[in-house]
């Protein structure tokens, strides 16, 4: 039956995509490939391409665009072997031409113009007709083709699909399309699919634009509505207390004022008695522990239990060790919860939680596992948020009595990203920015080296190692490819073991979790001098005594990740360098790469950094949205169309507070168009 949630007007555009004529079983996998499950998702399939035709004359044909000819017959060339290309001379044919080009007749023929030997030539006509009277169309729009289904017949299926689309009441305000000189959603929807030209199918085109706008929009209402939902849920007050003054006071520094201010805006929200969504952004070594920190200090202030959970189990052992004690010296009871707890030992903590006894709990996913109850738990702090699932966070939080209350959620980030993007990836949670770095913090230098320096770099560094510096060595790739000559990271760490005389770790993706975390915790453990590993090592390691940092192939690495690579180093008391090594045998350099890596000499400001990486990747797909856990926009491109996102996420917020009900005019419309675009993830039309 169809989910009572949708519109009926919207349900022949979630029917499935074997309903239409002409997908059968041999055309409906590729259409699913190609397109999607439902007819929906063939209305949105947008043309990646047009085919402009105009009519020409030989004589003035252009080479590489496609012209209208109308030509006579006069003879056909037969191949004189198999396999060979029939040549048709428009002119004249021979004897044995077929019915569908007799000699003597006149046709359209249309085709990309090329020339051999001096004549014009058309290799395999798009089009060949008897039909005078223009049977050619000025325009075809071209869609992604896949092996077995072609361009045309994907045209076609849309073609068909597209009477399904309804005509629907306007959700855009009046005055706001007229200004943007916009049409109708179901004549932008139309008009999408019959480009006259390139300019059709650029981010500024004015139909691509409506539709991105409404995408933009439609999102954003469901983010607002997911955010409203939380807000209205009743949380346990939580309130700054004896706890938190003795934490303040033994904090080894002043807070700085970014660091303040997000303190006043997270106490704000837990005072509220409504459940708390925050992001707390921060780039490397900006402070944001501490301030998780007085969170959790304030909770027990209150006499209640907070939870903080990191992605990896040397991640959460460094909170433990680094909180601990300033939670003792406050008088607030923490406990970590990893797998190397011995039977007894776990007995005794999950005893202490569920008791209340221990206030904190600190741990990695074993936190939200079935046999760890709590007491009194009120505020969930996530670390490194984007290693978990929104599941997770929820089973987490889940954790929490019910009678007491929803729990908070304080998610932590310490990759910065542009304010656009906050709206797309957070936009339900309120966000708190750390633009500063606390006093001492030690500055990193950065250098910019070619590849063939890399003997110099190792000398240097056997140097460094000899005085007890510890070093990070990053490459790309775990193993030498054939295909592509990046340096392995296996083979680097045999060369530096040689070079240096010293024992080094290696870290890489294909390691077994534990023995991977082991070797990290060896190296954290100032056992083990140089680390040479792969990404594995971007977030969540935290060396004080790591003072150098160097990247190989730098120049083959994003610009965000190397931000957050050299953030490694540099979180100590040691002078920190940075060495970034670029380019092959011959050293070259591509422009854009060129400018990440000055970007990244020229400054250490994350959010710097970050809106530099948003203005170089603007082509392709944005930021690797699907891999980053970004949406995938069908017609929106969160780069190109900036200025609409931040005019969609400002509607949004004023239609939710002038109707929180949506039962206006407009309102009932939104919804409809939050409907059409699945954001709260309908799978099809039908349960």
């Amino acid at each position: 039956m169809f989910t009572a949630m949708r519109p009926q007007i919207l349900f022949p555009l979630f029917a499935e995509v074997s309903t239409l004529k002409g997908v059968g079983p041999r055309v409906l996998p590729l259409v699913q490939k190609v397109a999607g499950p439902l007819v929906r998702d063939l209305v949105f399939l947008s043309p990646s391409g047009v085919i402009v035709r105009r009519p020409m004359e030989a004589a003035t044909a252009v080479d590489g665009e496609v012209g209208i000819f109308e030509v006579t017959i006069d003879r056909m060339f037969v191949p004189s072997r198999p396999g060979a290309p029939l040549k048709v001379w428009f002119g004249g044919s021979p004897q044995h031409v077929d019915r569908l080009l007799p000699r003597g007749e006149t046709r359209l023929v249309s085709g990309k113009v090329e020339r051999f030997n001096g004549e014009v030539q058309i290799v395999h006509p798009d089009i060949v007709t008897v039909d005078k009277a223009a049977d050619i169309p000025s325009s075809e729009p071209v869609y992604p083709a896949t092996q077995g289904l072609t361009s045309r017949q994907l045209r076609k299926l849309v073609q068909t699909a597209l009477p399904a689309a309804p005509e629907l009441p306007e959700w855009q305000d009046a005055a706001w399309l007229k200004k943007q000189n916009w049409l109708g959603w179901r004549a932008a929807l139309d008009a999408l699919h019959v480009p006259t030209g390139e300019l059709d199918l650029t981010a500024d085109a004015p139909v691509r634009q409506r539709l991105a706008y409404d995408e933009f929009l439609a999102h954003q209402l469901a983010l607002a509505r997911r955010r409203r939902a939380r807000e209205i849920k009743l949380a346990p007050v939580i309130t700054p207390g004896a706890a938190s003054e003795h934490l303040l006071q033994a904090l080894p520094f002043q807070l700085t004022n970014a660091q303040a201010q997000a303190v006043a805006e997270i106490r704000r929200d837990l005072a509220s008695g409504q459940q708390m969504g925050r992001l707390l952004q921060g780039d490397v070594g900006s402070g944001k522990t501490a301030v998780a920190a007085l969170a959790l200090a304030d909770a027990a202030s209150s006499g209640l239990q907070s939870a903080l959970m990191a992605p990896t189990e040397i991640l959460a052992r460094q909170h433990y060790e680094k909180l601990g004690p300033l939670l003792q010296a406050a008088g607030v009871t923490a406990v970590l919860l990893t797998g190397r707890d011995t039977s007894a030992q776990r007995r005794e903590k999950l005893a202490a939680l569920v008791s209340g006894q221990a206030q904190v709990a600190i741990g990695t996913h074993a936190l939200f596992q079935d046999a760890v109850r709590f007491d009194r738990l009120a505020l969930a702090v996530i670390d490194e948020q984007h290693r978990f699932g929104v599941n997770e966070r929820q089973r987490l939080q889940a954790k929490g009595d019910p009678r007491i209350g929803a729990v908070h959620l304080l998610t932590m980030s310490a990759t910065p990203i542009p304010r656009t993007l906050e709206l797309t990836q957070y936009g339900e949670l309120e966000v708190s920015r750390l633009t500063e770095k606390p006093p001492g913090r030690t500055p990193v230098t950065t250098a910019v080296l070619p590849l063939a320096r890399i003997g110099e770099v190792a000398a240097r560094l056997k140097t460094a190692v000899e005085s007890g510096a510890q070093a990070y060595w990053i490459c790309p790739l775990v193993e030498e490819s054939e295909a592509i000559d990046l340096a392995a990271a296996v083979d680097r760490a045999d060369d530096l073991r040689r070079l240096l005389n010293v024992e080094v770790g290696l870290a890489h993706g294909q390691m077994p979790g534990a023995e991977r975390e082991a070797v990290m915790a060896d190296f954290a453990d100032g056992r083990i001098p140089v680390l040479v590993a792969t990404t594995v090592v971007e977030v969540g390691v935290d060396v004080p005594n790591a003072s150098i940092m160097v990247i190989e192939h730098a120049d083959r690495f994003g610009l965000a990740q190397l931000h957050q690579l050299r953030g490694r180093v540099g979180r100590g008391a040691k002078a920190s360098s940075c060495i970034l090594l670029y380019g092959g045998q011959d050293g070259a350099l591509g422009e854009t790469a060129k400018e990440r890596l000055e970007t990244l000499r020229r400054t250490e400001d994350g959010f710097v950094i970050a809106e530099e990486d948003f203005r170089l990747r603007g082509g392709g797909d944005p930021l690797g949205l699907k891999q980053s856990g970004f949406p995938a926009y069908r017609f929106a491109d969160p780069i190109k169309h900036r200025t609409l996102m931040l005019a969609a996420a400002d509607d949004a917020r004023l239609i939710m507070n002038r109707d929180p009900g949506l039962t206006s005019e407009r309102g009932q419309a939104v919804q409809v168009l939050e409907e059409l675009f699945d954001w709260k993830g309908h799978k099809s039309g039908s349960d």
